[in-house]
């Protein structure tokens, strides 16, 4: 299973995130966590940040949020976070 991972990545179009490997491969996306943070720590697979790296979206811009006492943009709980994308590694590139 752990060879399948790295197949379902060398054979996509792009990063995948956890549930598109979990349908791919028919896995849990429970017991495919641990496979791929194996993978992750030997070096061969690489989270991918996505464009421009952001990882974290703020619907809150401060001003307008509809909540009574808006706590601004750091404290905000309309906080979307992206799934992390799977990758493989290119080697000497971290």
């Amino acid at each position: 299973m752990l060879h399948a991972i790295l197949h379902e990545l060398q054979t996509a179009s792009g990063p995948m995130t956890l549930r598109q490997l979990s349908r791919r491969l028919g896995v849990q996306e429970s017991a495919l966590e641990g496979m791929i943070q194996f993978w992750v720590r030997k070096g061969r697979l690489a989270v991918d940040e996505g464009a421009g790296g952001v990882t974290e979206m703020r619907v809150c811009s401060g001003i307008v949020c509809g909540l009574r006492s808006c706590p601004g943009p750091g404290a905000c709980p309309l906080t979307l976070k992206t799934p992390a994308r799977f990758r493989l590694s290119v080697p000497g590139r971290h």
